[in-house]
């Protein structure tokens, strides 16, 4: 077995891959070369051997220049960033990942310590979780952290970057300059100061994830800040007048019970928090807080970053001595707090404008379906005052409720003007409106998967972004990829011509009622409004099974299971106890656990087994083997992560 196949078998089966990559170097260094263990280091910590070009950059003597080349740079290492660069190197395309920070996740990291939210039951839509990546990042975190440690969730995407062959991961680095001509970005160079390296590094398409949307600026992609006026898109809740205004930064805290009194002195800065402060912030848990602390939208995030931090920590002390000291909250006398931020975590900044700008109206479902779908969002329009904590007679926020789920086309993540610039996150093509709805994490991420996916088939096909929309067979190929790597498009299902097994017959060992075996080819991978649309089965004392047969042999040697997680519940990592409290930090119980998969070979009765897996918590499971000729094909349910019921919502078999 190849190495990069171990490393793809086992993860997510017996933990994060990282540790089992450790191993398998140790088992496997004396037969790789000196070569090859160097360009394996050399992609993870690139260097290089020349001087500066003083010419070039007189004042950079001291620096180490590097020309790196890919065929996609991401640029930003949030949760859009780092999705958008695993899934294109999944897809073939190299990849350059440039992070400004030491760890990746973003405000999903150590760093901020925000959870991520999606379109998931926070709003009332149980069933909507996000899948695709995002998914696989939880369920792995889940299992593998049920003690909630944020350095672990570093930790694991860091493992799920630095484990992609195709990815070349510069951290600490921050890109700073884009060479254009005639509307494509030719080149980008980055700096980073710990290592003393300046990167040049020439790509064939670009990705800006940065949130802020530095790179777009670099290139001088068309940008906008602020809200919009109500009569420019006709949306009933711009204000009347367009402004620079946006939603404010935070910084959070978590605190514990240390089991005896511990006192609290705040600074001589901090802010002097009364009970006329906190008029529409009430005070209910001190465990982790506060989104709330939110400040600094009515001036500039970038430029303002260092006013607003400490305007946000000068809050943040005086909210924890209100908690301490005012005596209105006795039960808080043990508590302490043992971490607060430093990084500002950050809502909004500049917004690339593309082909599309995403409107009020789009989320409310009043404008026609999107031919160019690519992902989905479901979070409220959520509006939050540019002052924030400033104007205590302002609620915090004002929720608009969207009665469904809405898709996201792909011409909103790529620029109108630099033709080879995507972009994920929470500068994509939308109006401030929108964007209220669009900016939380979770719907960022599925952008990154949709981002990634779609410039791998642009590389692939030798296209530019708004080539590939234009193209109407590839942009439907790139759904079905996306739809194959269990992305959710709403409205869309399985029509891949290749699965063998839309044309089988399925039959099952049990079947629960609405829950029939046929369910796992009708398309659908998740329980919505038009069913179940998954097989489930009482497990017996030899489990439960699925079979497929056709009516003449068929050469397989790819088979793809999409398993049962829970997408009724929450999950995600949170400090917040009472949030916490809606998931389960452990494998889903609804999960399969154990299980194999068999074939019956042309004109035998015999059972040959083809693969067997022990210690499953992944709702996606891929499986590759020798091709065989199969009339039959059956996956045998042995044991779930603790429910009764074996679940499978599709099947899929390939040539």
């Amino acid at each position: 077995m190849k190495r990069r196949d171990f490393l793809t078998t086992t993860a997510g089966v017996t933990g994060y891959s990282m540790f089992i990559k450790v191993d398998g170097l140790a088992q496997e260094q004396d037969k790789r070369s000196a070569d090859e263990i160097r360009r394996e280091l050399e992609r993870i910590a690139p260097t290089g051997n020349r001087p500066i070009n003083l010419d070039a950059a007189p004042l950079e003597r001291n620096m180490t220049m590097v020309d790196l080349q890919c065929d996609v740079l991401v640029a930003g290492g949030g949760m859009a960033g780092v999705n958008a660069a695993i899934s294109a190197a999944r897809h073939g395309a190299r990849v350059i990942l440039v992070q400004d920070r030491s760890r990746l996740g973003g405000n999903a990291s150590s760093e901020v310590k925000m959870h991520v939210c999606g379109a998931g039951i926070s709003w009332g839509r149980p069933g909507w979780r996000e899948s695709g990546l995002l998914e696989e990042l939880r369920l792995d975190d889940a299992a593998n952290n049920p003690q909630r440690c944020w350095e672990l969730w570093d930790l694991l995407l860091y493992d799920k970057v630095v484990s992609e062959p195709n990815i070349t991961l510069l951290l600490e680095t921050t890109v700073y300059s884009a060479e254009v001509k005639d509307g494509i970005i030719q080149r980008v160079q980055a700096r980073c100061d710990r290592t003393e390296h300046l990167y040049r590094i020439t790509a064939k398409l670009f990705a800006d994830c940065t949130g802020d949307s530095r790179l777009g600026l670099e290139a001088g992609a068309e940008y906008r800040t602020g809200h919009e006026s109500r009569a420019q898109h006709g949306e009933s809740l711009a204000p009347e007048t367009a402004d620079i205004q946006t939603q404010g930064s935070s910084i959070l805290f978590t605190s514990r019970d240390y089991g005896k009194p511990m006192p609290f002195t705040p600074p001589k800065w901090a802010r002097k928090i009364t009970e006329k402060n906190l008029k529409s912030r009430p005070i209910k848990y001190w465990e982790y807080g506060y989104w709330w602390i939110e400040w600094g939208g009515h001036l500039n995030t970038v430029r303002d970053n260092e006013r607003i931090r400490f305007e946000l920590l000068g809050i943040v002390m005086g909210v924890w001595d209100y908690v301490k000291n005012s005596g209105k909250f006795p039960s808080s006398a043990n508590w302490a707090l043992d971490w607060v931020g430093m990084l500002p975590g950050k809502r909004e900044a500049r917004r690339l404008v593309g082909d599309h700008m995403l409107t009020q109206m789009d989320l409310m479902g009043l404008t026609p379906p999107f031919d160019d779908a690519v992902c989905i969002g479901g979070w409220n329009l959520d509006e939050h005052p540019p002052t924030g904590f400033e104007d205590p007679n302002l609620p915090p926020f004002v929720s608009i409720k969207l009665k469904e789920v809405y898709n996201i086309p792909l011409r909103s993540l790529y620029s109108k003007n630099i033709r080879n610039l995507f972009m994920a996150g929470r500068n994509i093509s939308a109006t401030h409106t929108a964007f209220s709805s669009t900016r939380v994490m979770g719907t960022c991420s599925v952008e990154g998967q949709a981002v990634g996916t779609a410039a791998a088939a642009c590389i692939k096909h030798n296209l530019l972004p708004r080539g590939l929309y234009e193209d109407k067979a590839r942009l439907k190929e790139l759904q079905q990829t996306l739809l194959r790597d269990d992305q959710t498009i709403k409205g869309l299902k399985n029509e891949d011509p290749r699965d063998l097994a839309r044309t089988a017959k399925i039959t099952a060992s049990a079947q629960e009622p609405a829950c029939d075996p046929v369910s796992v080819i009708n398309g659908w991978t998740r329980a919505m409004g038009n069913g179940e649309n998954r097989w489930a089965a009482p497990l017996g004392t030899d489990g439960a099974w699925l079979e497929l047969a056709w009516d003449k042999p068929q050469n397989i040697s790819h088979v793809q299971l999409t398993f049962d997680s829970g997408f009724q519940r929450e999950l995600t990592l949170t400090k917040q106890d009472d949030f916490n409290e809606r998931m389960i930090r452990a494998p889903q119980p609804e999960t399969v656990k154990i299980y194999s998969i068999q074939y019956q070979p042309a004109g035998s009765a015999e059972w040959i087994n083809l693969v067997s897996i022990d210690r499953n918590h992944q709702r996606l499971r891929r499986h590759d083997f020798q091709t065989v000729q199969a009339n039959r094909i059956r996956i045998h349910v042995k044991e779930t992560n603790g429910d009764t019921l074996a679940r499978i919502f599709e099947v899929r078999c390939y040539a």
